[in-house]
């Protein structure tokens, strides 16, 4: 299945740090189940969060 731009069929998440929704991307098609926070800095920053 091609990806072909549209962007609205993609499966997203909450980040648990900044509460913002992030969408799939290519690189995690192999972590997705893994994948916790939208970026290195809510990565890092995990341990100021409840």
């Amino acid at each position: 299945m091609a990806h072909r731009g549209n962007k609205a069929h993609l499966p997203s998440k909450i980040c648990p740090v900044c509460q913002r929704p992030f969408t799939w991307r290519k690189k995690w098609a192999n972590c997705w189940d893994e994948v916790k926070y939208c970026s290195d800095r809510c990565r890092r920053s995990r341990t100021g969060s409840p």
